[in-house]
């Protein structure tokens, strides 16, 4: 008997990619349903493409700075995935922009995770702007990648408390904690095809209790 073919995961880094290391840890489980056969970064120096291949991963830099337009580097990157036969496209660190038209080939085949509980704090700096708000939790959030930046339907979250006198660095590596504990969660119920993004909504599967993958708080 032949075991289920494993989904083929691309992760795109910018830098260090801690959260790339939790996917690759969890990923080395047998029963994991996705494997990592690609890391790729736009900055040829992100310490981790050396610690991905030290794990064994292919890897690829492809420097933004080197391409003309958003548009080249996005056609190059496409090349790259289509190559090595990529079923799904996981962002982890990854700080750039893609062209809509990048965005919309891969719909409902690309998620990324943003250290707030969207819809709260988009963009960069969400620990200070979660201080400046007062608000009483935090979090992260591993959605779907739409054209509208940190915008597409939610896949799972995780909260934190914000404990008095937090400041952005505190606050920052706890979140960190629950995401390198959210991040491989996540991508097994999408690569496991228990969660889809359906007309532009996320649906989890009936095996995922009454839809409580939608919320994972740890």
């Amino acid at each position: 008997m032949t075991s289920p073919r494993k989904c083929r995961v691309a992760i795109l880094i910018s830098g260090r990619g801690s959260n790339m290391a939790s996917l690759i840890a969890a990923a080395r489980a047998p029963d994991y349903p996705a494997e990592i056969v690609l890391v790729a970064s736009n900055r040829p120096e992100a310490g981790g493409l050396a610690a991905a291949a030290q794990a064994g991963i292919a890897t690829r830099a492809l420097d933004h700075k080197a391409h003309a337009s958003r548009a080249a580097f996005d056609a190059a990157l496409q090349l790259e995935l289509v190559a090595a036969g990529i079923d799904l496209v996981v962002l982890a660190g990854f700080m750039r922009i893609f062209s809509d038209g990048f965005v919309e080939a891969w719909a409902g085949r690309m998620i990324n995770i943003h250290p707030s509980l969207l819809p709260l704090f988009k963009g960069v700096h969400t620990h200070d702007q979660a201080l400046a708000a007062g608000v009483r939790l935090h979090g992260c959030t591993v959605h779907y990648v739409v054209p509208e930046l940190d915008a597409g339907p939610i896949i799972a979250q995780a909260a934190v408390p914000v404990h008095p006198g937090d400041d952005a660095d505190a606050l920052a590596a706890r979140i960190l904690v629950q995401e390198h504990r959210l991040y491989p969660a996540a991508l097994a119920l999408v690569a496991g095809g228990q969660v889809r993004l359906e007309e532009g909504r996320v649906t989890f599967s009936a095996d995922v209790a009454g839809g409580a993958g939608a919320l994972l708080s740890l």
